[in-house]
């Protein structure tokens, strides 16, 4: 007898990079926005950070270089802290005892599956989705081109 098995729907990052790299990641859910880390990735890995199909269209992205130094931001405005967390809100983040940190946008365009993949700088790659319901976005480490807010930016 033959079952069908779920379609996976997840959130996936992977680190095309050299390096250990550190995530934190921030979304709206029901209750308001939330950001939660660290997720530590070994080189050339990859990991799902939200299991299910996706809740929002916008996702935003923080990622530290380990190894080498660096990151990859953006001018999306969230609360982190240095070690494990999940924070409500992304006000008054110093008041409250957190780090602000500037986060990149990841628009998924309301699909149910997305995987970020975060390369070193020079690196070309392809902007077409890995399989089917699975789109690919790269982004480059902070300092050498960063992405501009866009429409659903919490830091407003």
């Amino acid at each position: 007898m033959l079952t069908a098995s779920p379609a996976l729907a997840d959130l996936r990052l992977c680190n095309n990079t050299g390096g250990r790299v550190g995530i934190a990641i921030g979304y709206k859910d029901g209750e308001g926005w939330v950001t939660e880390g660290w997720w530590n990735l070994a080189a050339r890995s990859c990991e799902t950070l939200l299991r299910g199909g996706l809740v929002a269209r916008f996702y935003y992205v923080y990622g530290v270089d380990y190894d080498r130094g660096g990151e990859w931001s953006g001018q999306a405005f969230m609360c982190t802290r240095d070690k494990e967390f999940t924070i409500r809100g992304t006000q008054d983040c110093l008041a409250r005892g957190f780090d602000r940190t500037g986060f990149f946008e990841v628009d998924t365009g309301e699909q149910r599956t997305w995987t970020v993949q975060l390369t070193e700088t020079g690196e070309q790659t392809p902007r077409s989705p890995l399989q089917p319901g699975s789109p690919m976005i790269t982004t480059p480490p902070a300092g050498r081109q960063q992405p501009s807010p866009a429409p659903g930016n919490p830091a407003r």
